[in-house]
């Protein structure tokens, strides 16, 4: 069985009807290590309130589709692997999605079985409260990027409003239709980021709250490793392609905000380069530029309590600068564009957990 939605926006179809009250969405590529797991979990949160889980795949090539097909879960994948990105994952699940809410769930974590039950009394409470998400236990420690994951993971705890929502959390439909869509599906990274802009331009708000929400299990590269890795796929480039996609928006200023550590890298490097340059002449300004750099390693250091961590900090951050350059030159689609896909497994029809509702309730 399989269907694809046109290219072009005007002729596309129109969004699925709320027929139930959550969809989890988890995106995929290559995730048969985790898959099981996240599957089974997002099985056991949904039955609890009522709903439908959807996997969208970004053409997996081991046995991600093989392992979640043995579920009662709906399961399209991206036709065109060309297209894959971070930000094309989610909207992909989001054209098929028929839930009141939509949670992102990754193939390689597992959500906490009491999170949704939490987050829609949360969002009944609110009706401003347009994304919510709970604590992420990060896992991993093989590299530095996971390492510095982790421990930002004890620094948001009982953070409450924040301006977006990290590492997956459940949103509210009508809000995701009201800003035009799900994710950018241009974005390598940064996609929850993005959508974050664009909601809280629009007056939404989005909370962190301080219970459990999902188990993350990173990859298992080491630094060197996932940083060549997250350049060839053009991961790195998230961050320029979403000041290219903030341009002209009203929420420009924020985003140049998010990325300031990456702007503050490209102007050492240009800095180094005009230091160099004046050699002939004086070292003055070679000499200054290191030493911004060495005490930008003691204060990275410091904070992470590793020299070491801090040197390769100092690499992953200058790499991810050259990075941004490469994603703002970027020539992105219209992010309203339907992706087309193709169903590969639609059980939906005949399983569905729609457990009764309480008064109250959204």
């Amino acid at each position: 069985m399989s269907a694809t939605l046109p290219r072009d926006p005007a002729t596309a179809n129109p969004p699925p009807a709320l027929a139930v009250r959550v969809t989890v969405v988890i995106k995929a590529l290559d995730e048969e290590r985790h898959i099981r797991a996240a599957v089974d979990s997002a099985l056991v949160a949904v039955a609890r309130v009522g709903g439908e889980v959807v996997l969208a795949d970004s053409g997996s090539t081991d046995r991600t589709v093989a392992i979640a097909s043995a579920h009662p879960v709906t399961i399209v994948q991206l036709r065109h692997r060309s297209e894959r990105r971070c930000g094309i994952g989610p909207q992909l699940g989001f054209q098929v999605a028929r839930g009141e809410f939509v949670y992102i769930l990754d193939g390689d974590m597992e959500l906490h079985p009491d999170f949704l039950e939490t987050a829609l009394a949360a969002m009944a409470a609110d009706p401003q409260l347009g994304g919510v998400a709970g604590m992420v236990e990060e896992r991993s420690e093989a590299s530095y990027q996971f390492r510095g994951r982790k421990r930002r993971g004890h620094e948001q705890a009982g953070r409450g409003d924040c301006e977006w929502l990290d590492m997956g959390g459940l949103y509210r439909t009508a809000a995701l239709r009201a800003v035009g869509y799900f994710s950018n599906r241009n974005l390598h990274a940064f996609e929850e980021l993005e959508l974050g802009l664009r909601l809280r331009a629009a007056g939404w708000r989005m909370c962190r709250m301080p219970v459990p929400g999902v188990t993350h299990h990173g990859r298992p590269e080491g630094t060197w490793a996932l940083l060549m890795r997250r350049w060839h796929s053009r991961y790195l480039d998230g961050s320029g392609e979403l000041l290219r996609a903030a341009i002209g928006r009203p929420y420009f200023r924020r985003a140049l905000r998010t990325q300031r550590h990456l702007l503050l890298a490209l102007g050492v490097w240009f800095g180094l380069l005009a230091g160099v340059l004046a050699l002939p002449r004086t070292p003055t300004p070679l000499i200054a530029m290191v030493g911004l750099v060495a005490l930008l390693v003691g204060l990275r250091a410091w904070r992470a309590r590793s020299l070491r961590d801090a040197l390769l900090g100092q690499i992953v951050w200058q790499v991810s600068a050259l990075a941004l350059l490469r994603g703002l030159l970027s020539r992105p689609l219209d992010p309203a564009t339907p992706v087309e896909y193709v169903v590969l497994s639609e059980p939906r029809r005949t399983m569905t957990f729609e457990p009764q509702r309480q008064a109250g309730t959204v």
